[in-house]
């Protein structure tokens, strides 16, 4: 295994994307959603980059690759149809210490995107070390029939669980066997079939009175 796995924070990061096509549309839209600040050098971007542009949610210079685009970014994305201009962009990048992705080219990235099966905050992905990006995608389609909407659901529902136990002055430890009883015992079929009083008699069962579908999707809601 060649690339350490690592989930990445961008929230509020300066990147970097060169190339506004298809390809990079796609990567700049992937950042935005996970909260960085984007700017795009292309000489031609695609009518939703433009767009983005206009309403100011990236930076667009429409202009041709400069090295001192990389100034003060942590993150850049080669996405040309050029292979000089991927090669300058990775070659800059090493020479600044900055993580670089060059699309369709793992020996010139630093790291490299996986394919993903996203639900809500549960993120799978899937990597082949750039050999086979069909592969990846034939996975990733296989994972999405397999893990449905069902599942952001029970993580949400999971996730205020453990805040309200752990808020009880316990330790993670503690509460673990009841977290897996919860899942071994179908939470997970109950919620795809929405069958919320088998819920909330589970949840007494396992966790005691006080713990309801209601009261605790309002902890994960959070006050408005």
């Amino acid at each position: 295994m060649r690339y350490y796995p690592v989930n990445l924070d961008v929230q509020n990061k300066e990147c970097l994307v060169v190339g506004g096509g298809r390809v990079g549309e796609r990567k700049v839209m992937t950042l935005l959603e996970c909260g960085a600040r984007v700017t795009v050098v292309t000489t031609l971007a695609t009518e939703r980059l433009q767009a983005l542009a206009s309403e100011g949610d990236i930076d667009l210079k429409t202009r041709g690759y400069e090295p001192s685009d990389l100034e003060g970014k942590f993150l850049v994305i080669g996405a040309t149809d050029t292979e000089d201009i991927n090669e300058k962009i990775s070659q800059d990048a090493a020479k600044r210490g900055l993580l670089c992705n060059i699309a369709d080219r793992p020996a010139a990235c630093s790291f490299v995107l996986p394919a993903i099966v996203q639900q809500g905050d549960l993120l799978i992905a899937i990597s082949t070390a750039g050999k086979s990006p069909a592969l990846a995608k034939r996975i990733r389609q296989d994972l999405e029939k397999e893990f449905g909407p069902e599942y952001a659901v029970l993580l949400n529902l999971m996730g205020a669980i453990r805040q309200r136990l752990l808020s009880t002055g316990k330790s993670p430890e503690a509460h673990k066997q009841m977290l897996e009883r919860l899942l071994d015992e179908g939470l997970l079929v109950m919620i795809r079939d929405n069958r919320i009083q088998d819920i909330d008699n589970l949840l007494k069962d396992v966790l005691g009175e006080g713990y309801t579908w209601e009261a605790l999707m309002k902890i994960e809601q959070g006050p408005k």
